[in-house]
């Protein structure tokens, strides 16, 4: 009698396990992906991560770091608008030229006057106090006060340079107040020209911080500041402890947008007092306009715009990292 073998030709027998359970053989397994593999997916991924946003990098490049880039250039050079047939590179004579011009100096501080008076000061403050009050207003106030307000930052900046002109000049609003009053009168645009720019600069601007407070503001949960008043804290005290550290990234955020657009006035400056008298009100945007346009200096206007762009590039960063820290 013959007997079987346990591997029949054309067949073969599994393994069981316990019980006579039969065990699958696995195949081998996976390799993970190698370092190479792993750059090449995540280059991919950070591709089309960046696809939506390229149009708009593109644009930038275009618009905004190529026209830097060519200022930063002629900035170099002695470039100017007539009598020249070529320009020639002079290195760092344009910067050395304008930290060794008094003019350049004396515009530099007053454009520092100009932003914290008229800015920090002035837009930051009125616009806080005017978003505070008008929370607690009756709504025909609180519509009264924000047109007027607004009225005042939308209009044109010539427009506007001219209304406070008039409130300023010798016989202007202002003087014709005080003479009624029989309180004395001056020309405030000869004896306080930096002043008078100022105000103008916090009367038209100060509608921006008002609408970015009211919205902080109103984030505030009742909840908090009920308590408080309850507990017996004064108004003072609620802004000083509550409503400031509640808010406080709006302000920085309003501070350093405000910063930056008071920088670059030009025309409201222009039109009330072109710089004048003398020098006594020229801010770095003036300063940089009669180089360059008046003067025919590209070369050395362009480096002062760069100093000027460097300047709110620092205000930028150092309230980028106030922000950063407050987070």
């Amino acid at each position: 009698m013959t007997t079987a073998s346990p591997a029949s030709s054309g067949s073969s027998a599994s393994p069981s396990g316990p019980g006579g359970v039969t065990k699958t053989p696995r195949g081998p397994a996976t390799a993970p992906p190698g370092p190479r593999a792993q750059v090449r997916a995540r280059v991919r991924r950070g591709l089309l991560r960046a696809l939506p946003v390229s149009p708009a990098v593109v644009l930038l490049a275009l618009f905004l770091a190529g026209p830097i880039g060519y200022c930063a250039y002629i900035a170099f050079t002695d470039l100017q608008l007539t009598g020249q047939a070529e320009s020639s590179f002079v290195g760092l004579d344009n910067f050395r030229e304008a930290f060794g011009d008094e003019r350049f100096l004396n515009a530099v501080w007053l454009t520092l006057v100009f932003t914290v008076l008229s800015s920090i000061i002035g837009q930051n403050t009125l616009g806080l106090a005017l978003a505070t009050l008008m929370q607690r207003a009756s709504k025909p106030v609180r519509t009264v006060t924000g047109a007027i307000v607004v009225t005042a930052w939308v209009l044109p900046e010539v427009v506007a340079g001219f209304l406070l002109y008039a409130f300023f000049r010798r016989e202007g609003t202002l003087n014709a107040v005080l003479d009624a009053l029989h309180l004395p009168s001056q020309n405030w645009l000869f004896t306080l020209p930096i002043l008078a720019v100022s105000f103008a600069n916090v009367w038209r601007g100060t509608a921006f911080s008002m609408l970015v407070y009211s919205a902080a503001l109103n984030e505030i949960p009742k909840e908090i500041t009920e308590a408080a008043q309850v507990d017996g804290a004064s108004g003072w005290r609620r802004m000083w402890h509550i409503t400031l550290p509640m808010i406080r990234r709006s302000i920085g955020t309003n501070l350093m947008l405000n910063t930056l657009q008071t920088l670059s006035v030009f025309g409201l400056i222009w039109v009330m007092t072109r710089g004048g008298p003398g020098n006594d009100s020229q801010t770095l945007p003036l300063f940089m306009y009669e180089q360059a346009f008046q003067k025919s200096m590209i070369g050395y206007g362009t480096a002062v715009a760069l100093l000027l762009l460097l300047v709110g590039s620092l205000f930028s960063v150092v309230y980028m990292r106030l922000l950063r820290t407050e987070a």
